[in-house]
């Protein structure tokens, strides 16, 4: 890299991605992933300044400084105490294996939720210890955050988390995820349709990129999406999409983005049970949490 370059990687693969010889040879890894957020967003009962904004049913609304938005909290309390357990049910009775990003916070302030979690077996990453923007928070508060969102998954769910996803990083988050030594991956990226490596203090480590597209906060986030049928139709063409390449020899990986206070809805929660079947129905297809895809390209792509 020439001086003055940004440290940034507009090349990727190019035009020579690996095969990445999936299991069984499979043509598409598919991880679903459930967001569990509900009690760690901004709060002044928190402690914080302001009331949450983001990704709720009110559309974009302002953070109301000093005083509780009723209305927001009631939103998010829907997530914990039905729409995860919905989204749970339909993963249970398709059997299909899914990652938790957790927030430590959440997780605390709900210990049944976090049983209800262990007892599904599913994997369960770090999402931080609180749902927050990262971007400016100090580096020694962040890591102390992070200490504690893995403490909270380990004591509460029973196993240590080996993944990270904060949504809102700082500068400093991949490096302080590194320095852990705790985690197996992260998945603050959305730049690619495998998991790559990078160099992160001196160190290699290993990114499984996310997906803010197949994604219901469409639903909240832009408003692009009204319906869970719109939901369903736009991840329905991009697993078709992929599962194409996969057949022409050019397997890649899909990450579906789920939230209880979302999708968990009644009139939303079909679309997710509908496009678990559609993905059900094809042959080649590894449905798989976001550990067994690092175990995996650790073991062949290291």
């Amino acid at each position: 890299m020439s001086a003055g370059t940004p440290p940034r990687d507009f090349l990727g693969y190019g035009a020579r991605p690996p095969h990445p010889h999936w299991p069984g040879e499979a043509r598409i890894a598919v991880s679903l992933v459930l967001n569990y957020e509900e009690g760690g967003e901004a709060c002044v009962l928190e402690g914080d300044d302001h009331s949450e904004s983001v990704l709720t049913d009110l559309g974009a609304v302002e953070p109301l400084p000093g005083v509780r938005n009723l209305n927001v909290e009631s939103l998010f309390e829907y997530g914990s105490r039905v729409g995860f357990r919905e989204i749970l049910r339909v993963l249970g009775n398709a059997g299909a294996p899914a990652t938790v990003y957790a927030v430590g916070l959440a997780l605390e302030r709900n210990p049944e939720a976090a049983a209800a979690i262990a007892a599904s077996g599913l994997e369960v990453a770090c999402h931080g210890q609180r749902w927050i923007d990262y971007q400016f928070v100090a580096e020694d508060i962040e890591r102390a955050h992070m200490a504690r969102n893995i403490e909270s998954i380990t004591r509460l769910i029973g196993r240590a988390p080996v993944g990270w996803y904060t949504g809102r990083p700082s500068p400093n988050t991949r490096r302080l995820v590194v320095e852990s030594g705790a985690f197996l991956y992260d998945s603050d990226a959305y730049n690619d349709d495998l998991p790559y490596w990078t160099q992160v203090a001196g160190k290699r480590h290993l990114v499984i990129p996310y997906s803010f597209d197949n994604n219901d906060s469409r639903l909240q986030r832009g408003g692009d999406f009204s319906t869970g049928e719109q939901f369903f139709s736009y991840c329905r063409d991009a697993f078709d999409w992929l599962y194409r390449k996969g057949t022409q020899g050019e397997p890649r990986m899909m990450s579906v983005g789920l939230h209880g206070r979302i999708i968990g809805r009644p009139g939303r929660i079909g679309a997710l049970a509908r496009l678990i079947e559609h993905m059900q129905r094809h042959p080649g297809v590894w449905l798989c949490d976001r550990a067994s895809i690092a175990q995996h390209w650790r073991a062949h792509h290291a």
